[in-house]
């Protein structure tokens, strides 16, 4: 089982490379029964990518680029993303579990009902994106992702881990915050201090979430 080690935060990986796995290469992430299953998937171009009320189990998605995505109800167990640009994604009502996405473009998504269990978010783009409803269930951590002027609202993101991000203008709304880890994150410039109780962050960082708070209250200070 592979697993990633961040804080106090274990992730179980896809591992999609145990002895005795063969992912054969698909032309389309469609079926018929609505499952794709031990499948290899990329280098594609597309106009649009539209997945509704499906299964993508066991397999890798590398390098794909499309224009438009749309994904409702898709549920992925076991899946890793790379290399991918899918835009401004809209994404709703879908399960999420042992799945890695890595080096991949989400710039203005929309993710909305999302329930995510032993998910990593690595190295990726989130500018702009929108998070309304998403509940972390098991171990999620975002780790060397840019998610500027990106918005959380009445997320659930107990115990989930932020390393190593960029966090310039990020919201966080109204929702459950406890524990979660931002700990190694500049702060100074978040949005929504007043939200995150009972987070945790290291002394040195309370400088930043004061100068949040100051830019949040649009205070005026002054030296007199």
């Amino acid at each position: 089982m592979a697993t990633r080690t961040f804080g106090d935060v274990t992730v179980t990986t896809p591992d999609l490379e145990e002895p005795g796995l063969y992912l054969s290469s698909v032309d389309t992430l469609d079926s018929s029964r609505g499952i794709v299953q031990d499948f290899a998937y990329g280098e594609a171009d597309l106009r649009s990518l539209d997945l509704a009320d499906a299964q993508l189990i066991t397999g890798r998605i590398n390098g794909v680029r499309s224009k438009r995505v749309e994904f409702e109800t898709l549920n992925l167990h076991g899946v890793e993303i790379s290399g991918s640009d899918l835009g401004s994604a809209r994404w709703s009502e879908s399960k999420l579990t042992r799945v890695t996405i890595r080096d991949t473009k989400l710039m203005g998504s929309a993710m909305d009902g999302l329930v995510l269990d032993d998910v990593l978010f690595e190295n990726c783009k989130l500018d702009f994106a929108t998070f309304e409803k998403v509940r972390a269930t098991g171990p999620v951590v975002f780790s060397g992702c840019v998610l500027t002027e990106a918005t959380f609202t009445d997320c659930d993101l107990t115990d989930v881990v932020f390393s190593g991000c960029t966090l310039r203008l990020t919201e966080f709304g109204a929702g459950r915050y406890r524990d979660a880890d931002l700990r190694g994150n500049d702060l100074s410039a978040i949005r929504g201090v007043a939200n995150l109780s009972k987070i945790r962050i290291t002394h040195a960082q309370q400088a930043d979430l004061a100068e949040a708070l100051v830019a949040d209250l649009d205070l005026d200070v002054s030296d007199d």
